[in-house]
């Protein structure tokens, strides 16, 4: 027979997501099956998923979503990053109209986030970016403020359709808040109980139900019978026998 091979998850995630407290929790709750992490650029990461050379994905949204099942997690706020003696950095929160009068760099024309950073720290505008970005990527010539009035980016995990896998969807379960012992998690059911429908579990029960009520006595504390009829009077002890 051919060996088995160990179980094993694979995980992609683009640059400025930390899937850590999801990877700790897999790894407590499942240290036999073996969870790999892998980074991808933006434009990587999608095709990635497609060809399977991975199992789930953390995205920005919105991307393609054909063949894929597609939940979006949180949202990062935009911040707009610039050279330390750009005037905008005397704002605690850009108002959009101030940032509206700036030279705006674009991302991809830079070069990716990176570059568009030190382009930015140069003087010679300023770039806008999610802020995980703009940590991941932050210099100390550099700083960045937040822009309120701009929409945020929203971070998603994403899947192939038709991967219904106990481990995929387990791992979604865990990014998705469940408890280890919550009834939808795959490794909280008892065998054969993951392919019962609830119809069929209710059915159980009600049969159950059915059955407990036929039984004799039908009252739960079956050793205590209640007193039938009026209780007897007691009677007066008998003079018989008594000493004059």
């Amino acid at each position: 027979m051919p060996e088995l091979q160990p179980r094993s998850l694979s995980v992609g995630f683009v640059a400025g997501v930390t899937p850590g407290k999801w990877v700790a929790r897999w790894r407590e709750r499942h240290p036999g099956v073996e969870l790999q992490l892998h980074s991808y650029d933006d434009d990587a990461a999608l095709p990635a998923l497609k060809a399977a050379g991975i199992d789930v994905l953390f995205v920005r949204l919105p991307i393609e979503r054909s063949g894929l099942h597609v939940i979006p997690l949180y949202e990062e706020q935009a911040v707009v990053v610039m050279s330390r003696e750009n005037e905008l950095s005397l704002y605690e929160e850009v108002p959009l109209t101030e940032l509206e009068a700036e030279n705006r760099l674009g991302i991809e024309e830079c070069g990716g986030p990176k570059a568009a950073v030190e382009v930015a720290v140069s003087g010679a505008g300023v770039v806008v970016l999610p802020m995980s970005l703009a940590r991941l990527h932050m210099r100390k010539d550099a700083v960045h403020r937040p822009v309120p009035e701009l929409p945020g980016t929203v971070i998603g995990i994403a899947w192939r359709e038709g991967d219904e896998s106990h481990d995929v969807e387990e791992f979604i379960g865990i990014v998705r808040g469940r408890t280890e012992r919550s009834s939808r998690q795959p490794s909280a059911q008892e065998p054969g109980e993951a392919k019962r429908s609830a119809s069929q579990k209710a059915a159980d029960k009600k049969a159950g139900a059915r059955g407990a009520g036929g039984k004799s006595g039908g009252s739960k504390n079956s050793s205590v019978r209640p007193v039938q009829g009026k209780p007897k009077k007691a009677s007066p002890p008998s003079r018989r026998g008594r000493r004059r």
